[in-house]
This record gives structure tokens, C-alpha cells and sequence, in this order.
């Protein structure tokens, strides 16, 4: 194992853990508030000790995603110093627009939202609430910004020294923003992670219902988080969609890599699943042909690029991408499945009668978390051998005179930390949803809300 693969394996790993918790904490965000505005508008106490239950587990997520992120910022010092001297001009501008209208926008909220109830209004509460919502959408923006340049770069020159690029010099501030892929991205990412923050309260209200306890709030959270998710659940197809094609336009070799599709010639078909044999380029997979053309350029005889219109030293490992990416889909419309059938038993007045589609609503709470792993692992490996699409390989990205032993060591130094965090959050969690949503007075917080905090004024 050499130096590269180790450090790609470290950021995965490091990152794979972190994304845990910005798509919860963006989706219960937006849950906050709807349910903090149904409070507002029916002055039903119900939904106030709701908002507050939620709150508390808000803060333990969004103090698990600060402490978590604030590891890959080293990384791209440690590991990743070739790829940071490359992009440092590029992504100075967003990573610090991240800081300044996002981070102080959502920490500066954060301290009303978690210690506020009793010591301002409700309506200067709700603003709290909203903007901290805000605040968390705004973070996931930027960083999607610097992400997205990487997958389609725009608005840059390269700086050539002794007849070597050095780095890339923004041209255009607005081109490096909205490059082709931003806003089809964050709208993928943001509807992601509405699905998680949705999923995440439809999963503890049906096991409040389930169990009898707390049953009147449980019932609220499973109809609030049942519309919302599958309301996003849609909309996820047709965002998902949209990005397809954009990255048909954009990086069509990866799209080639996510169907398994090697021949540039004659209508491509859309596989269902199957299997992908890299070595003699074929493709085992139940498919439905031309489909895929016809989703693209809705002509089921229009070619498609495949594989084989580069070389094969530019393609990503396929078959692991072609997999992570249908699993990803399948995922979606088992999510689309269960919220419509949700649905369907509200409409006929006996949802809470389907005592086998609450237990699955209850473990339903790993599937958008899934997906979004899945969805990024697609992504990101989907692009290799490239860490710049088209531009800067990932092989010429990693520090250089690194030795691979300290990587491995510092790897598995990172894997034991995030199993502790990991088991310290369902155990802190696992007691938040005992506890139930109680009424906190004005000096009880959420547990770990200190350590929140101290983090945050940690983070730049």
C-alpha cells in the first residue's frame, strides 16, 4: 500500500464519518422549523415541547459534525499539500465565505435556539430558529462550491513556472461559485439531507408510537416528518435527474463508469444492477434498453459517450462505482415506496393501524444516511483518477516525502477515535429518545452542549 492509497483511504474514512452529521443536521434544521412555526401558529403546547426535544438532539449532532470536520482541515495540510498549494487560491475565497456567512451566522443563533426559550420572545426564538436553519444550508453551499469546482473547475488560469503549473489563479469570482456543477449539486446534497432530518423524526415518532410512550407527540412527528420526507423523496428523482445530465455534459466519463457502459456507439441501455467485469469491459446487468439515451436526450437511439472514448488509464474503478451508484438509486425508491404507502394508510385514517410499516419506518432512518454516503462515494471515486477533474491528478495531489507507515498508523489512530465518538453518540442519542421530549427549564441544555460550544469556537 503506498502513500496515495493510504491517504485516500484516511480522507474517506475521515470524511465518510463526518458526513454522518451535516445532512442531520441541515434536515432537522428545516424540521425545527416547521415545528417550532406550527407552535407559533396554534400556541398548541404540544408542539413546543416537540421543538424542544428535537433541539436537544439537534445540538449533540451539530456538535458531533463540528468536532468531526475540524480533522479533514489538517489533512489537506498533512496529506494533501501538493493539492493545497494547487487550489489554495480557488478555494480561499469559499472556505472563507463559508466562515463569514455561514458559521458566524449559524453559532451566533446557535446560543438562543439552545438557551433562549425563557429569555426572549417566541417570534425573536422562531428567528433563531430559521436562522440557524439558514445558517447550516448556507455552510453546505459553500462547501459544495469548493467541492463542485473540483468536479467542473471554470473561472481560473493556471500559473506556469519554469514551464510548470503551479496553481490555479481565480479569474472570475462568480465562474468559481457557479460553475456548471453548483447549484445541480447543492440541490442534490440539500434534498439529501431534508430526506435524513425528516427520516431521523419519522423514525422516533414511530417508536414512540409503537411503544406508547410520549404517543400523542410521536403521532405528530410521524404526519410532520411523513409529509416533508415524502415531499423530498420526489423531488429527489427529478433533482437526481438533473444531475445526471449535468454530469452527462460535464463528466461524461463518469457517467459511463456509474452504468457500466464501455461502447460509445448506438443507444445506451439503463441497468437495473448487474455486475461490471473492468478487465474484459463488459457489463452482466438486467437493463432496459436505450432507456438511458432517452433520460438523456429523451431519444432512445441517441449514442452516448462510454468508456471507450479515453484511455483506460482515465477511468475510475468502475465496478465499485457502478455498484455504490445503484444502490444509491434503489435506496431512493425504497424511500419513495414506504412514504407514499405511508401516505396512503393516513389518507385511509389507519396508519397508526400499520404496525409493520411503523417498525419499518423506525429503521427506515438508515436509508437517506446510506444514500448520501453512497451518493458521495459515487461521486468522488467516480472522478478518479482526476482530484481536479481534467486538471490535477490525484496522484500529483499528495504531500510530498510523506511515508505511507505514518498514514497507516495515523489511519488507525483515526479509526479507533470515530468507533468511540461513534458508540458515545447512539449511547447519548439512544438516551435523549428515552428521555422523551420533556419541558427543559431555562438552565437544562442538551448534553455535551458545553462541548458544542467550545468546539465551535474552535472552528474557523
Amino acid at each position: 500500500m503506498d502513500t496515495v492509497f493510504l491517504s485516500r483511504v484516511q480522507f474517506g474514512l475521515t470524511i465518510s464519518f463526518h458526513y454522518i452529521f451535516p445532512p442531520l443536521s441541515i434536515g432537522l434544521g428545516l424540521m425545527l422549523v416547521i415545528m417550532e412555526g406550527m407552535y407559533l401558529k396554534t400556541q398548541n403546547m404540544l408542539y413546543e415541547h416537540m421543538t424542544k426535544f428535537w433541539i436537544r438532539v439537534f445540538a449533540l449532532i451539530f456538535g458531533l459534525g463540528v468536532a468531526t470536520g475540524i480533522v479533514m482541515e489538517f489533512e489537506f495540510g498533512t496529506n494533501w499539500a501538493n493539492y493545497s498549494r494547487f487550489v489554495g487560491d480557488v478555494f480561499g475565497a469559499p472556505l472563507a465565505s463559508e466562515g463569514i456567512f455561514a458559521f458566524f451566522l449559524e453559532s451566533g443563533f446557535l446560543a438562543l435556539l439552545l438557551f433562549g426559550w425563557n429569555r426572549v420572545g417566541p417570534k425573536m426564538h422562531f428567528v433563531s430558529t430559521v436562522m440557524v436553519a439558514l445558517g447550516s444550508t448556507f455552510s453546505a453551499l459553500w462547501i459544495n462550491v469548493a467541492n463542485s469546482w473540483m468536479q467542473t473547475p471554470a473561472g481560473f488560469k493556471i500559473k506556469v513556472q519554469n514551464g510548470r503549473p503551479v496553481g490555479a489563479l481565480i479569474t472570475n469570482f462568480w465562474q468559481v461559485v457557479f460553475n456548471p456543477s453548483t447549484m445541480v449539486r447543492l440541490e442534490h446534497v440539500i434534498v439529501g439531507a431534508f430526506l435524513s432530518g425528516a427520516f431521523l423524526v419519522l423514525s422516533v415518532g414511530s417508536w414512540y408510537v409503537l411503544k406508547n410512550q410520549h404517543k400523542e407527540i410521536g403521532r405528530a412527528c410521524v404526519k410532520i416528518a411523513l409529509v416533508v420526507a415524502a415531499i423530498c423523496a420526489l423531488l429527489q428523482l427529478f433533482v437526481g435527474d438533473l444531475n445526471d445530465r449535468m454530469i452527462a455534459k460535464y463528466q461524461p466519463i463518469k457517467l459511463a463508469a456509474f452504468e457500466g457502459h464501455f461502447n460509445s456507439q448506438g443507444s445506451a441501455s439503463l441497468s437495473l444492477f448487474g455486475w461490471v467485469n473492468q478487465a474484459d469491459q463488459t457489463t452482466h446487468s438486467i437493463a432496459i434498453p436505450g432507456l438511458l439515451s432517452w433520460l438523456l436526450y429523451f431519444d432512445a437511439s441517441h449514442p452516448v459517450q462510454g468508456l471507450d472514448s479515453t484511455n483506460p488509464s482515465n477511468w475510475p474503478p468502475v465496478n465499485p462505482v457502478f455498484q455504490s451508484y445503484h444502490l444509491m438509486i434503489a435506496i431512493g425508491m425504497l424511500l419513495i415506496l414506504i412514504t407514499l404507502l405511508g401516505l396512503f394508510y393516513w389518507k385511509r385514517g389507519t396508519l397508526f393501524d400499520q404496525r409493520w410499516l411503523l417498525w419499518i419506518f423506525v429503521f427506515s432512518v438508515v436509508g437517506p444516511l446510506a444514500a448520501n454516503e453512497l451518493g458521495w462515494f459515487s461521486a468522488e471515486v467516480g472522478r478518479q483518477p482526476w482530484i481536479v477533474y481534467g486538471i490535477l491528478k490525484t496522484s500529483d495531489g499528495v504531500s510530498p516525502n510523506l511515508p505511507a507507515a505514518d498514514v497507516l498508523a495515523s489511519t488507525i489512530m483515526f479509526s479507533i477515535m470515530y468507533l468511540l465518538l461513534f458508540a458515545l453518540f447512539i449511547f447519548l442519542l439512544d438516551r435523549k429518545i428515552k428521555a422523551g421530549p420533556v419541558v427543559a427549564e431555562p438552565d437544562e441544555t442538551a448534553e455535551g452542549s458545553e462541548l458544542l460550544l467550545g468546539h465551535a469556537r474552535m472552528d474557523p
